[in-house]
């Protein structure tokens, strides 16, 4: 759109202010709004933010160590105009999500900038990423004494739905506004727990997406006098929430997923591309499940992804391939171990580079597990080359920081500053206990 028409349109929509959004390494999501009276100084450059953003952790405002970032350093948020969107939930307001770039360059801390590096890695392979995250959060009441679930209504209750149609019809409007069209909603297993689920887009968008469906949830949960929260584990006796990572793999049109043989089995292709990210899973895991709530709901018996396995329709296993119906089957896979808590554009890049590390080195996915792994004995897991994943952020971390595939993918910079954020965390919150993670996080998420 060129700038002339761009500032036009926003005139005719009535729009004062344009939020440019980043994703920053601790997952929360910032912004910086111009006005539209000075909109036209800002349309080339976008506006500055301080390098050390990226070094920031879930805690604080201010820089942690060994990131090899400080005070010094100047980086431009220049808009993605292709992201543009009027909010529906904010009238006079619209919401662009913003590239960060250095000296007229990608700047390498860019997480946006990271996935569309792994989105072209995958392209030289000849595979297109298609994905969708799924979301699943809860809708809060604010009592004299804490915080309270909405309702207390059970998995896929009518009820649940009736006593929430309010709130829920308003988001799923305002995503359809915004581009997002819904899928499908259900109350999920804990009390004031939702699931709505929108439809796959190509791996950018999808992350892009995922930005604007976590914005446009809270702000109407707030209009609503709820608050609604992504948080891994919000209640020690009720049902976590995760965010599932569904993707295909497509080449020229073509999905690549099922086999040729139409046998309902999977292509090489795709158990390659799986075999990667179980090879790399416990170091994926500090970039897909990165907060120490994290690992609150990453229990067996909790269909939250425990063990590192596959199986077609187990909801125990990390990856599980959904069966259809009808021919083509499957069409594509679902990655459980992921939750809201990630970046993710870090998270889905990440996830990228792995499965392309396994595509490359032909890499064996073995048998799909058909049982709950968790019923099995370590000795039995063991002859099936199943393992349990790890239990915390400090191992995930340690895991991470020895994947050579995973550093290379992020490059230096990234890493270091990641790895530092993600370390100074664990650190300030390895101690916490249940009530003092969602004291601190419950909003953050």
């Amino acid at each position: 759109m060129l700038h002339k028409e761009l500032l036009k349109h926003l005139d005719q929509l009535g729009i004062r202010f344009i939020r440019i959004l980043w994703c920053d390494n601790a997952n929360i999501l910032r912004g910086k709004a111009v006005h539209r009276g000075t909109l036209s100084e800002y349309l080339q450059h976008g506006v500055g933010i301080c390098a050390a953003q990226q070094a920031i952790p879930v805690m604080y405002d201010a820089p942690v160590a060994g990131s090899g970032l400080g005070p010094v350093g100047e980086v431009r948020l220049v808009p993605d105009w292709s992201t543009f969107t009027s909010l529906p939930y904010a009238p006079g307001h619209a919401r662009v999500l913003g590239d960060m770039i250095s000296n007229g360059s990608p700047w390498s801390l860019c997480p946006r900038n990271f996935l569309k590096a792994m989105v072209a890695e995958a392209k030289r392979e000849g595979l297109d990423v298609i994905a969708a995250f799924e979301n699943e959060f809860y809708l809060l009441r604010r009592t004299p004494n804490g915080i309270v679930p909405a309702d207390e209504t059970v998995f896929a209750a009518t009820l649940g739905m009736d006593l929430q149609q309010g709130v829920i019809d308003a988001i799923a409007e305002a995503l359809i506004q915004q581009g997002m069209p819904i899928e499908q909603y259900y109350p999920e297993s804990g009390p004031g727990q939702q699931e709505i689920s929108i439809l796959y887009t190509h791996a950018l968008g999808a992350a892009d997406q995922q930005i604007a469906f976590r914005e446009t949830v809270r702000a109407i949960a707030l209009q609503h006098n709820l608050t609604a929260s992504f948080l891994p584990k919000i209640f020690a006796d009720l049902a976590g929430s995760g965010c599932h990572l569904h993707l295909s793999l497509w080449h020229e049109g073509d999905n690549l997923i099922p086999n040729p043989n139409a046998d309902g089995s999977l292509s090489e292709v795709a158990r390659r591309f799986i075999a990667g990210i179980l090879h790399h899973l416990p170091a994926l895991m500090a970039l897909t499940t990165p907060s120490t709530n994290s690992y609150r709901r990453i229990q067996p018996h909790c269909w939250s992804g425990a063990f590192r396995c596959w199986g077609m329709d187990n909801r125990e296993a990390a990856v599980r391939v959904p069966t259809n119906p009808a021919a083509p089957s499957p069409t594509h896979f679902e990655f459980k171990t992921v939750d809201a808590t990630a970046n993710p554009y870090l998270a889905l890049g990440a996830v990228i580079a792995a499965g392309l590390n396994g595509v490359r080195h032909c890499l064996d996915l073995g048998t799909g597990v058909t049982v709950d792994p968790g019923t099995l004995t370590e000795s039995e897991r063991t002859v099936h080359g199943i393992d349990r994943l790890p239990a915390t952020l400090g191992e995930s971390i340690t895991q991470l920081s020895s994947d050579a595939v995973l550093l290379d993918a992020l490059g230096a910079d990234l890493a270091r500053a990641y790895l530092a954020v993600r370390q100074a965390e664990w650190e300030a919150m390895k101690d916490f206990d249940l009530e003092a993670e969602v004291k601190l996080l419950l909003e953050r998420y």
